[in-house]
Formats: C-alpha cells, sequence, structure tokens
C-alpha cells in the first residue's frame, strides 16, 4: 500500500448552533432555486415548431466542469437550435456559465469559443489529453463535437483532428480506461436512425393534436467506442471490442465494475430495447450479460423505455448497484447487484411505486445530507405536453423525486420535505451533481425541455461531517475515473467509483464527498487507481477538501498525512 502525495485544496469548517437556528437533528437540508439569482438565464431550445420531431423529445443534458482551473465548479447546459426554415427566437447555441466565486455566474460562452450552433444533447467532460485541464465531448444529432480546453479560458473544436466521426444521433457518452493503458477512451450511445425527411406522426393523443412517434418506429442504431491512441486521435473500435449492436436503441450509459475484476464494463439502458451489459474481458473485447445478469429485462419480461442510469454501492455491501429511470407506467429500476446477477428491488425499496407514473430521465446516486447512505435524485418529465388529456393522473411538467436512504436498503421520497422549490413541477431531462460553493454539501443541476434551466442550492447537507476529494492520476489518467475510493470511519465503510456521463447525458462534478453522520475523524482513505495501484491516507480531519495525487512509485514507508 502506497502513502500518497496530498495537497489541500480548500478548508471550509462547518460550526452550526442548531438549537440557535431552531433547526432539530431531523431536519433535512433544503435545496433553494438560486437560477435566476445566480444569473443564469438559459432557456433550452428544442426548435419546436409542430412537427412533432423525434430530437425534441429527448434533449438534452449539462454538465459541472471546472474549466478554468481556479477550483469553483462552472455550469454547461447543452442545448438544441432551431430547425431549418422555422425561427423560435431563442438561443440557438450551448450555454457556458463561470463561477465567480460569490454565488453568481457570467455567461462566457462566447469567450470560451462554445457558441457554436449544435443539436446537442449529451455531454461528457474529462481531461483525454492528460495536460491539466478538462475537455468537452457534446453528442450530437448527426455530427458529434469534441471541444479541447487550450488552459487559457478557451475552448478549440478537435473533432476533426482527433479522428472522432458519429454520424448518428448521439444521446449519453462517458470517458473510461478501458484498457487501462492511461488514457481515456470514449463511449457514445446513439439512439434511432432518423432525419426530418423521414420524421413519422403517430396517433393522436386527444383526438386534436398529433404526437410524436417513439423509437418502435424507427431503425436502432449501434453506439461507439473509440480506443484513445494516448497521441490526441483516437480509433473507432466498436466492431473489434464487440460493442456494436445496430438493434439498440440508446439513451443512457454509465461504466462500473460490476463483477470486481479490474476492468470497467458498461452498461448501456435501451429505451423499449433490451438493456446492455457489456463485460470487458481484458484483451480489448467485451461480452454481452444483460440477459445473464437479470438487467435485460423488467420483472415482467418486457422491454421499458429506460433513459437515464447511474451505480453506486446504496447499501454498504461494496457493490455497485444500478438506479434506471424509465417511461411513465413503467417503476424505476433499482437493480441490486448480487455478485453474479441483479435483482430489482424498486418496489421493496419503496421506489417502485412512487415512479409509476412519473417518467424519469436524469437520474444520480449522491448522498444529499452527508449521512453515509447514497439517495436518489431523479429529473422527471414527460414528452407529450397535453399527455393529461389521455391520462387524467400523468402530467407533463412533473416534480423530481428525492429518494432519501433510511437505512436497510429502504428509501422515502422526501421531496415535499426539502424546500418548496423541488416541488415545482418542471419537465426535466439531464441532471447532475456538483459542489457550486466549495461548502462540502451537493447542489444540483437541471435541464428542462425547451425551458429554463434550474440550479438548486443545498442548504444544511454539511451539517454532517464530510471530506471532499479530488483526485490526479500520474500513471493512471490525470482525473481518476474509474479509481475505487475507499473510506473507513466510526460510521463505517463507503466505497465510490469515480465515472464520467452516468444520469442522462449529463456529467457530474469529477470529485468524490463522503458524509460520515457525527463522526469525528477518518480512519483511513484508500484510493485504487484504474492501474490496481493503491495509495492510502490514515487519521484524516473531516470537513476539508483534498487533493489526491498518485504516488508514481512505491515508497519505502507508510507516513500519515501532515
Amino acid at each position: 500500500m502506497k502513502t500518497t502525495l496530498i495537497t489541500k485544496w480548500i478548508f471550509s469548517s462547518i460550526s452550526l448552533i442548531w438549537i440557535q437556528n431552531g433547526i432539530t437533528a431531523e431536519t433535512l437540508p433544503q435545496f433553494v432555486d438560486i437560477t435566476r439569482a445566480a444569473g443564469i438565464n438559459f432557456v433550452h431550445n428544442t426548435g419546436a415548431f409542430g412537427e412533432k420531431y423525434l430530437p425534441e423529445e429527448i434533449a438534452s443534458g449539462c454538465a459541472f466542469i471546472d474549466y478554468d482551473n481556479d477550483g469553483w465548479q462552472d455550469i454547461l447546459l447543452v442545448n438544441g437550435k432551431d430547425w431549418l426554415g422555422h425561427s423560435t427566437g431563442r438561443r440557438q447555441t450551448m450555454g457556458l456559465y463561470r463561477n465567480n466565486q460569490d454565488g453568481t455566474f457570467t455567461d462566457v460562452t462566447e469567450i470560451a469559443g462554445l457558441a457554436v450552433e449544435l443539436y446537442g444533447l449529451g455531454v461528457a467532460v474529462a481531461d483525454y489529453d492528460n495536460d491539466g485541464d478538462d475537455d468537452l465531448y457534446i453528442s450530437c444529432l448527426t455530427t458529434d463535437r469534441l471541444f479541447q480546453n487550450q488552459g487559457d479560458g478557451t475552448f478549440v473544436d478537435a473533432t476533426k483532428r482527433a479522428g472522432i466521426d458519429n454520424p448518428s444521433l448521439g444521446t449519453s457518452c462517458a470517458w473510461l480506461d478501458y484498457d487501462r493503458d492511461g488514457n481515456l477512451d470514449l463511449f457514445v450511445a446513439n439512439y434511432v436512425e432518423w432525419t426530418p425527411e423521414t420524421n413519422l406522426f403517430c396517433d393522436e393523443l386527444d383526438g386534436v393534436n398529433r404526437s410524436y412517434c417513439g423509437p418502435r418506429a424507427y431503425p436502432g442504431q449501434a453506439s461507439k467506442l473509440f480506443r484513445n491512441r494516448g497521441d490526441g486521435t483516437f480509433t473507432d473500435v466498436s466492431r473489434i471490442a464487440q460493442i456494436e449492436d445496430p438493434t439498440s436503441k440508446s439513451l443512457g450509459v454509465c461504466v462500473f465494475d460490476y463483477n470486481d475484476d479490474g476492468f470497467p464494463d458498461i452498461f448501456e439502458a435501451n429505451d423499449t430495447q433490451p438493456n446492455k451489459l457489456y463485460q470487458n474481458n481484458g484483451d480489448g473485447t467485451f461480452i454481452e450479460r444483460g440477459m445473464l445478469t437479470g438487467i435485460a429485462y423488467d420483472e415482467r419480461g418486457i422491454a421499458t423505455g429506460a433513459m437515464g442510469v447511474d451505480t453506486g454501492d446504496y447499501d454498504g455491501s461494496g457493490r455497485e448497484s444500478l438506479v434506471i429511470g424509465n417511461f411513465s407506467n413503467e417503476m424505476m429500476n433499482l437493480y441490486h447487484n448480487e455478485g453474479e446477477l441483479f435483482i430489482d428491488d424498486a418496489p421493496v425499496a419503496n421506489i417502485g411505486h412512487p415512479s409509476l407514473l412519473t417518467l424519469t430521465f436524469g437520474c444520480f446516486f449522491f448522498d444529499f445530507d452527508l449521512d453515509g447512505k447514497l439517495d436518489i435524485f431523479a429529473a422527471n418529465g414527460h414528452i407529450e405536453s397535453d399527455i393529461n388529456a389521455l391520462q387524467s393522473k400523468v402530467t407533463y411538467a412533473q416534480p423530481p423525486h428525492l429518494f432519501h436512504n433510511i437505512g436497510d436498503g429502504q428509501f422515502e421520497d422526501v421531496a415535499l420535505k426539502v424546500g418548496s422549490d423541488l416541488q415545482k413541477p418542471i419537465v426535466g431531462r439531464g441532471a447532475a451533481y456538483g459542489d457550486i460553493d466549495n461548502d462540502g454539501d451537493w447542489d444540483v443541476l437541471v435541464n428542462t425541455s425547451n425551458a429554463a434551466a434550474h440550479l438548486y442550492r443545498n442548504d444544511g447537507g454539511n451539517r454532517n461531517n464530510w471530506i471532499k476529494l479530488k483526485l490526479i492520476g500520474i500513471k493512471s489518467n490525470r482525473n481518476g475515473i474509474g479509481a475505487k475510493i475507499t473510506l473507513q470511519s466510526k460510521s463505517g465503510t463507503q466505497t465510490r467509483t469515480l465515472k464520467s456521463g452516468a444520469s442522462y447525458c449529463s456529467q457530474s462534478e469529477l470529485a468524490a464527498i463522503f458524509g460520515i453522520g457525527n463522526a469525528p475523524q477518518i480512519d483511513s482513505i484508500t484510493v485504487q487507481w484504474p492501474n490496481r495501484a493503491a495509495d492510502q491516507l490514515v487519521d484524516v480531519k473531516p470537513n476539508q477538501s483534498l487533493i489526491i495525487t498518485q504516488t508514481p512509485h512505491e515508497p519505502s514507508t507508510h507516513l500519515p498525512p501532515k
């Protein structure tokens, strides 16, 4: 076991007098919508003009990225654009908002070189060239884009130079080091074969208005895997790696090592087609295990309308389980990882019934109250604005779910207990978490369909003790994506895997926050890097943010951090 290099990042001591403020130990943190006060005026544009073009219903995602390396999370909101010949008068470009470190943000899209008109859907953030600053991949209708961070506050379009070519309808995407060579590769989920010329109308919902045709009306598309050569260029290895399946209709992707063999596996959430679990063989190829592991279909044997997805060890088993957002009248899935297979615990975990009528796009695990147990956030919203005319109990705009982990594999939907802002219905799509104010608790960003984005600040999540960790790989990739972090304290053992992508078309902050309740100290923090080397810290004080840098060589002694 190695002793790591350690850097103090930002220290934030927490001292709250609960009785004085009228707060009891049972009070949950409150989520406050600060979007307008923060100066974020972004309004998503589907380009809709009445023709019911399929991409309109599924866009778009969002991301947290510290693009200028100042230690504060900035925000990126992916956008669509107007269709040819039809003007909405709305914004045509994505939005990059710089964190001013005072609770406000400034739109720097044009200055940063990102004021490019794209029909964007997904985003993934990572330092693909290992030069110390994070880059952007934007999945789009017809032509995806790779934007390389120049380190001076600007980006350049490196798509052609990098050899990236994905002419399909790209949705969620994720960076991973599938061959563990220290260079980040790229997985892009693709949806269906669609063009404006092949767009179809489906049955009327209310006898007057026509509806969007779902994915069953269109042929599927194979997803893409691009291998990083390490020189700034990529090779399409989709066929060689055996992940090329043209029947897939993929909306979500998440990378995790489900069988704990040290190689990252890929879960692909498919809409009305069986979900896929590509198990990494360790030789550059994958084998599909969705059916054998029990996550291809739901308990009825039906392929669901799967969209967002995330993984996390929500029960302290040491294994990462899956949460999946589905279409309305299909409950969310909570596939518990049993080792060789998965069992859907959503009904018994009290997630199934509350999510039955909502339509979930973005969803993720995070510990919003820092009690040491992973909770679940779900961004909801239907695709048909007049769905209520057909189904009286289903609405177009829907409030999010916030499932609080109460232990023993059980959850409680506490969206009504964390402030009025989270109770307001929205047409949610992409969702991500990040610590915008560096106070140690997770804030939430949601992009919506054809409406304003929402930034929810977490007030009070840091009443419990916590530790925030950012990783810097040396022999592994610079971000430490794929690293497994294990923390031990009096509150128990917790594990997290640092990952790119997940949720729906979105990217959360590339850091880990552990809540340890009222434990006064952290006994140990162990980082197992993607190359299987490990670093360890012992006797760590909580309520601070640390950067852990991978040790480049085997030390002769084991020294605790100073």
